[in-house]
């Protein structure tokens, strides 16, 4: 495992860089407005996206299986399945696009870019049901535990996007240009892909030709809890930017989706462990391997806690002097607010998000987490639409914030269930050895802050090394000292670490 979630965390590091370097020059490259209204498509076509209808998880759930039980002719049935779901979905997608575009004339966009936003628009319909059908060779890899090859590939892709972007957007500052860049790196990724898979999995067959309905309706039968799922999770972390335009202004967007994107970068590298979790939990759960299932659950939930304090600890205290310097000043004060204020639910939702979710999905476990996604979702939107006015971007933040704490709870109460592991087990093995080592890291945080006044690049960068070095000796030297599962100190051999962890 240490092997696969490693290389989607040297992805997610790479993409942050990237996106760090991206974030301020399309911003300031395209305006304000523009890319407001940027966000503010893609919140809107992201929903696009739940017609998918959850296959995407759930055909990686059914082709582990049959992966684990070493039947090629199930597995390709499958893939022919859902390939031929793909391409419905997509046209659908299409379709609906239409009626979304409607939808989007609503919303005050600024006359001088009325033709440029609505191409553009068109575009990125076309990305999202392309991307369908782009989804089933990441869903191949991942069963098969192919995850440095496909980090590969999506390093490749990040590294042309990168290039396009601001090759492209150097000669023409354009929504069109942005989004047709997101077009040819979806192609580009698909293509690859696939070359990958002929090499790595000659049996490997990707055809129409093999649909079956009987196939097609036991992968739906779990993907309309997905569906669900997703839904949920579209209202908790896509509408902001809907409420936001719709309540405030498009300007007021990017105030909320820089802070924003910082815990989605923070979020991506706890997911990472989620990508590979899933599968190895439906694979043990298959084999029979409760244990080893429930050594991964303790063992991982407690490492993703520990990325998510290290990360979150300093988006809390200098996340806003940070702004200020990747931004500019204008948003220290606004973006930093909004990135304290989610940043703390955060602290308790993303070890769930990263560990204890996809566990559950990997049992085929999906009821509760269902149910409380998109209660949480209807929650959040409610609450984002009721405090907008009167608090602005803060309460967008709190309406956020508030039903992903609640939603993390229920779901961990609801893993330790189903793991047969009592939830204080869960908790004293977790949290207090990590909490009291977050002490001294808060401290040494609060003191660059109060004491030093650290601002511009030289001050933080020094900050957040020095934070990083204390937080590595406290969790080596503390935190997993003689843990049960996870001993740092210890002279690991090469095989163990890339083999059995």
């Amino acid at each position: 495992m240490l092997k696969n979630i490693g290389s989607n965390w040297i992805v997610t590091l790479v993409t942050v860089v990237a996106l760090y370097l991206l974030t301020p020059f399309t911003l300031n490259t395209l305006g304000v407005a523009s890319y407001g209204t940027w966000v503010l498509m893609t919140s809107i076509t992201g929903y696009l996206g739940l017609l998918v209808l959850g296959v995407p998880m759930a055909s990686v759930r059914y082709f582990a299986q049959h992966v684990a039980s070493g039947d090629v002719r199930k597995l390709n049935e499958a893939i022919g399945s859902c390939t031929g779901l793909y391409l419905l979905l997509g046209g659908v997608a299409l379709i609906v696009g239409l009626g979304l575009y409607a939808f989007f004339t609503l919303y005050g966009i600024p006359a001088r870019i009325h033709g440029d936003a609505h191409t553009a628009f068109a575009v990125i319909v076309l990305v999202v049901s392309f991307g369908f059908v782009a989804l089933l060779p990441e869903g191949i890899l991942s069963a098969h535990g192919d995850f440095v090859p496909r980090n590969l590939v999506r390093l490749a892709s990040l590294l042309l996007r990168v290039g396009l972007t601001v090759g492209l957007l150097t000669l023409r500052a354009s929504l069109t240009v942005l989004a047709l860049v997101q077009l040819a790196c979806l192609a580009f990724d698909f293509a690859l892909c696939l070359l990958v898979i002929r090499r790595r999995h000659p049996d490997i067959r990707i055809r129409v030709a093999d649909f079956d309905w009987a196939v097609v309706r036991r992968i739906l039968s779990f993907s309309v809890y997905v569906l669900v799922l997703n839904a949920g999770a579209r209202l908790s972390f896509e509408t902001d930017s809907l409420v936001i335009g719709g309540f405030m202004n498009v300007d007021a967007i990017p105030y909320f989706s820089v802070a924003n994107s910082l815990i989605i970068y923070l979020m991506e590298f706890v997911v990472a462990i989620a990508a590979v979790v899933m599968p190895m939990a439906t694979q043990l759960h298959t084999q029979g391997k409760s244990a080893e299932l429930r050594e991964v659950f303790f063992k991982w939930s407690k490492i993703a806690l520990s990325l998510t304090m290290m990360a979150g600890l300093f988006l809390i205290v200098l996340g806003p002097r940070f702004i200020a310097w990747w931004i500019e000043p204008g948003f220290e004060r606004p973006s930093g607010q909004v990135l304290q204020i989610l940043m703390v639910s955060y602290l308790i939702f993303l070890p769930v998000r990263g560990v204890a979710l996809p566990v559950l999905l990997g049992l085929g476990k999906t009821g509760v987490p269902t149910i409380g996604a998109l209660s949480a979702g209807l929650l959040n939107l409610g609450l984002s639409i009721l405090l907008a006015r009167p608090l602005g971007l803060a309460g967008v933040a709190l309406g956020t914030a508030i039903p992903n704490a609640l939603f993390a709870v229920l779901v961990l109460l609801y893993a330790c269930r189903e793991l047969e592991t009592p939830v204080a087990e869960y908790l004293r093995y977790v949290v207090p050895r990590a909490a009291l080592g977050a002490l001294p890291v808060l401290g040494l945080l609060l003191w660059f802050k109060l004491g030093l006044d650290v601002r511009g690049l030289a001050g933080l960068a020094v900050a957040g090394i020095t934070t990083m070095v204390l937080f590595g000796l406290i969790w080596v030297l503390f935190v997993f000292r003689k843990d049960p599962y996870v001993e740092l100190r210890a002279p690991l051999p090469l095989r163990r670490v890339w083999g059995r962890a």
